[in-house]
């Protein structure tokens, strides 16, 4: 009978083992991930009676230091993404479907330029155009917005339960990881800072199994099945979701100031 029950056990456990592994097969699809932030910031109305405004953004740095959570040997790859500046130039493009912010290039700036300088004396070497005027000039910001990622902990949380009987046994664990993101709005004629605003995203890990082991033929056998799976949300994808998030909060901050006015409540068919 144990032999029966133990074969019965095993092929449930290896069917859901090959069920996991079928859903985690590599092949897939580039696609583009969309986040509840991001539709939060679309849907923001457009400005009433004013053009779009004209802003900068020069870096969004990693300020924590951190490296990746290791409980055996230390990381040397760093906790997030050292390129984060291209979720907040996103974000921004994204407000009102691109309708409130005018987003100039910052971070290529000498790139942009040299290409600039390339386009000027190509005209006046071949074309003969000795008129300054022929290439449009660059535009300049009214607001600058600076920040960076200010914190990242490891192990705020963790848990799980587990349960063995007769050498059969389940377990699940959990664990909570947090970043923290902050920015500011600047006036450039004035360099006074208009806005601050920080956002924290939590970023859960969770982790379930089952396993037998047992010994058979007067305990001259050993029988082992062990299965799993785990779910680790990317840290991308909560630093984004912060970014989003303390964009619309700053937002909201600066209708409440009277920087800009939409057309209707900021938050009407939310």
């Amino acid at each position: 009978m144990n032999k029966i029950l133990l074969a019965g056990l095993l092929s449930v456990l290896l069917s859901s083992c090959a069920t996991m592994q079928s859903n985690t097969i590599p092949g897939q699809m580039p696609y583009v991930v969309g986040t509840p932030t991001g539709a939060m910031l679309e849907s923001i109305p457009d400005l009433e009676g004013q053009p779009k405004i004209t802003i900068a953004v020069y870096s969004f740095p990693d300020l924590t230091g951190q490296r990746k959570p290791s409980s055996s040997f230390s990381q040397l790859s760093t906790a997030v993404s050292q390129g984060t500046d291209v979720w907040v130039i996103q974000a921004l493009k994204s407000v009102s479907q691109g309708d409130m912010f005018q987003v100039v290039e910052r971070g290529g700036l000498d790139n942009l330029v040299k290409e600039r300088q390339l386009i000027r004396s190509t005209r006046e070497l071949y074309d003969g155009d000795q008129n300054v005027n022929s290439l449009k000039p660059m535009l300049f910001a009214g607001l600058i917005l600076e920040g960076g990622i200010i914190g990242y902990d490891s192990n705020v949380e963790s848990g799980g339960s587990g349960a063995r009987y007769f050498g059969i046994g389940a377990h699940e664990e959990y664990r909570v990881d947090q970043v923290t993101v902050s920015m500011r709005l600047v006036a450039v004629q004035t360099g006074e800072i208009l806005i601050t605003q920080e956002a924290t995203k939590t970023i859960a890990s969770f982790k379930a199994g089952a396993d037998v082991f047992r010994f058979l033929d007067m305990s001259t056998k050993a029988f082992e099945v062990e299965t799993g799976v785990a779910t680790n949300e990317p840290v991308n994808y909560a630093i984004r979701s912060a970014i989003e998030y303390g964009l619309f909060e700053m937002i909201k901050q600066g209708e409440n100031l009277g920087m800009w006015k939409f057309k209707y409540d900021i938050h009407e068919g939310m």
